[in-house]
C-alpha cells in the first residue's frame, strides 16, 4: 500500500535498524574518526619519537661511515635493500600499528562490530547525470559543505591564536644555534597539532550526535509502514491458521494414543469425557492423560471399550474436571474425594472380575 503521503512519525522497529544494519546504514563520523586517528599519531610521536629519532640517527651515521667502504654489486645491494627495509619496518611498526589500532577503535566505538560488502557494491541507480546533480543539490550535501567551511574556519582560528602566542617566543631564538631553534619550532608545531587535533576531536563529538539524530529521523517509519511490518513478523493468518490445526491435530492424536493406558474414563453421558491414570509409585495424585468434548469424547470413550477400560457416567464429576485440569495435569485437590471413590469403585470391579 502506498504511503507517499503520510508523515514518517513513527520511531524505527528493531528488524529496521537491524535491516539498515546489515546494509552498512549506520550512524558514524569521519571526522571524529580522523580527531581520534589524529590524537592517537600524536600521542605515538610522543612516546616511541625519541627512540626513533635516534635510532635514525644512528642508522645516517653507520651509513656515512661507511660510505668509503660500500662497494655496489647485483647481490649487495639486494642485501643492502633487505637490511634497510627490515630496519625501516622495525622503526616505524610501534607509529604504524598505534594509529591502525586507534583507526579500528574508533570505528567499532561508533558502530559496534559490523563487516558487510554491502556500501562498496556498484548501486545503478546511483549511475547518471540527474542522480549526480541531484545528491549535489541535496540538502545533506549543503549540510556536508556547511560543516566543511566551520571546521576549516575553527581549526584555522586555533592555529592563528596558537601561533600568535608563539611568535613573541621566536624573537630570542635569533640570537640562539640551530639545535635551540629546531627545539622551539619542533615544541610549537605539536602544541599546534595538539590543539588542532582537540578542536576536531570536539568537532567530531557534536557530528557523531548529529549523525546519530539524522540516521534515526531517516530510519523513522509511517504508520502504514509499522502495520505492513509487523504483518511480514506475524505472516499470513490463513498460514497460521493452518499450522494451528495442524498442531492441534498432532496433539489429539498424542492424547489419544495415551488413552489405552487410562484406569477410568469418567464421562458426561454425550459430551464430555476425561480419561484418568493413577501409579501410587510415580504419581502423587490421579492425571489427566486425555480429554474431549462431542466428537472427542466418543472416540475416547470407543478407545476405552476397545480396551476394556472403565467408563464411568458422572455428569458433575466429569464438567469439574474438564473445567480444572487440563492434559497432563493432576486432579486438583478439591476432586480427590470424588475421584478416589471412582479408582476405589473401579479397582473392586477390576478384583472381582
Amino acid at each position: 500500500m502506498a504511503d507517499s503521503g503520510q508523515e514518517k512519525t513513527e520511531q524505527p522497529t528493531s528488524r529496521r535498524r537491524k535491516q539498515a544494519r546489515q546494509e552498512g546504514n549506520v550512524a558514524k563520523s569521519m571526522d571524529l574518526s580522523s580527531a581520534l586517528v589524529l590524537m592517537g599519531g600524536l600521542v605515538a610521536l610522543m612516546t616511541f619519537g625519541r627512540g626513533m629519532t635516534e635510532q635514525l640517527m644512528w642508522a645516517f651515521r653507520a651509513i656515512f661511515h661507511e660510505i668509503p667502504n660500500i662497494t655496489l654489486s647485483d647481490q649487495n645491494t639486494v642485501a643492502y635493500l633487505r637490511t634497510g627495509s627490515l630496519f625501516m619496518i622495525r622503526l616505524l611498526s610501534p607509529f604504524v600499528i598505534t594509529v591502525v589500532v586507534v583507526a579500528l577503535l574508533s570505528h567499532l566505538l561508533q558502530s559496534g562490530w559490523l563487516f558487510t560488502t554491502k556500501p562498496v557494491m556498484p548501486q545503478m541507480n546511483r549511475i547518471g547525470i540527474a542522480s549526480g546533480v541531484k545528491r549535489v543539490l541535496s540538502p545533506r550535501s549543503w549540510a556536508e559543505m556547511a560543516k566543511g567551511l566551520i571546521k576549516i574556519l575553527i581549526v584555522a582560528w586555533v592555529a592563528y591564536l596558537t601561533l600568535k602566542s608563539a611568535l613573541p617566543g621566536f624573537i630570542p631564538l635569533m640570537d640562539t644555534n640551530v639545535a635551540a631553534i629546531l627545539a622551539a619550532i619542533s615544541k610549537t608545531a605539536m602544541k599546534l597539532a595538539f590543539r588542532i587535533a582537540l578542536a576536531i576531536l570536539i568537532l567530531g563529538i557534536l557530528d557523531f550526535q548529529f549523525q546519530k539524530w539524522q540516521h534515526l529521523k531517516q530510519l523513522k517509519m509511517t504508520k502504514q509502514e509499522v502495520k505492513d511490518e509487523w504483518k511480514q513478523i506475524e505472516g499470513d493468518p490463513h498460514l497460521k491458521s493452518h499450522i494451528r490445526r495442524i498442531q492441534m491435530k498432532l496433539s489429539m492424536n498424542r492424547m489419544i494414543k495415551k488413552v489405552p493406558t487410562a484406569d477410568v474414563v469418567i464421562a458426561n453421558p454425550v459430551h464430555l469425557a476425561v480419561a484418568l491414570k493413577y501409579d501410587p509409585e510415580s504419581m502423587s495424585a490421579p492425571t489427566v492423560i486425555a480429554k474431549g468434548k462431542r466428537k472427542m469424547a466418543e472416540k475416547i470413550k470407543a478407545i476405552a471399550r476397545e480396551h476394556d477400560i472403565p467408563v464411568v457416567e458422572d455428569p458433575l464429576l466429569a464438567r469439574a474436571l474438564y473445567k480444572s485440569a487440563d492434559v497432563g495435569m493432576q486432579v486438583p485437590y478439591d476432586l480427590y474425594q470424588a475421584v478416589a471413590e471412582v479408582l476405589a469403585m473401579v479397582y473392586r470391579l477390576r478384583e472381582a472380575a
